[in-house]
């Protein structure tokens, strides 16, 4: 999937981090959401790498890359903290200013890292959120069936990861294809994503999850209450699928001073449901 990229172990933040690097041309850091890994951006990685510097790690907590106790209240997995990982990993690899694109938790670190490193973000691109206070406050009960995930991963350990653990094959594949609207476009990966999906990935990415709910939200109501801006300039997508959902950019332009965006024909999973119109989308952007 990755012909001409190399693997590389980076200790970053405290923590070991695992990544693939390919191309040439400016620095653009690609981050992955759950319950996947670096892998999901294999339809769009290898052409971006025509135009750029394409780095993809794998966060904390996910794939190759470590997965550290979350603390008592969970911050070693919030998204101030992933950021922070990401920002120094960049450093490591020679980059101090980039642009990057998150999809799903990877976008969470995407924003976080715009507002707590405005200086080192030069653009973003943001697939598939909202931030997650506002996702928490918007959710009402008809949200809440579709993301029940966000409520029962963030439950104390041990509960969820023991129920996930018990059929991890049937609750991933089940959870994908709840969210995908197209499955079969993320058969390519999901052996990747199942072969990396052990008990210490699940406890980690429920980690990860409670800190969304605990951490991450208190940090959004400070900034928000600040009211602190995402100056570098935003370009979100998000799969519309059989619906427009236009309260994402109108979201994203209470957040930021400088966004852009619009919905592709596509489940949850962009960058392999619609590689095209990515890869589109992205080049007019970054470009």
């Amino acid at each position: 999937m990755f012909e001409g990229f190399d693997a590389v172990d980076i200790e970053a933040n405290g923590v070991r981090l695992h990544a693939r690097i390919g191309g040439s041309g400016p620095p653009l850091l690609l981050l992955h959401g759950y319950p996947q890994t670096h892998v999901m951006w294999h339809r769009v990685a290898p052409a971006l790498a025509d135009s750029f510097r394409v780095v993809l790690p794998d966060l904390r907590g996910y794939g190759a890359s470590a997965k550290p106790p979350a603390g008592d209240d969970y911050s070693a997995y919030s998204k101030r903290t992933m950021a922070a990982d990401m920002v120094t990993l960049m450093a490591a690899l020679g980059f101090d200013h980039f642009a990057v694109a998150g999809h799903d938790r990877g976008a969470r670190v995407t924003y976080r890292m715009a507002l707590d490193h405005a200086d080192t973000v030069e653009r973003l691109v943001l697939m598939d959120i909202i931030p997650t206070l506002d996702q928490f406050e918007g959710l009402g009960w008809r949200g809440s069936l579709f993301g029940y995930h966000w409520y029962f991963l963030a439950q104390p350990p041990p509960l969820p990861e023991r129920l996930i653990a018990h059929e991890p094959e049937l609750y991933l594949r089940t959870a994908m294809a709840n969210w995908a609207g197209d499955m079969d476009a993320l058969e390519a990966g999901f052996p990747s994503y199942l072969e990396a999906f052990t008990p210490e990935t699940i406890r980690a990415s429920c980690d990860d999850y409670r800190a969304g709910a605990r951490v991450d939200t208190e940090i959004d109501r400070i900034d928000r209450e600040a009211g602190r801006k995402i100056t570098p300039p935003v370009l979100a997508l998000w799969g519309e699928g059989a619906r427009p959902r236009p309260e994402m950019l109108e979201t994203w332009q209470r957040w930021a001073v400088d966004v852009r965006g619009r919905g592709l024909p596509c489940g949850h999973f962009l960058p392999e449901e619609a590689p095209e119109e990515v890869l589109e989308e992205m080049l007019s952007f970054l470009s």
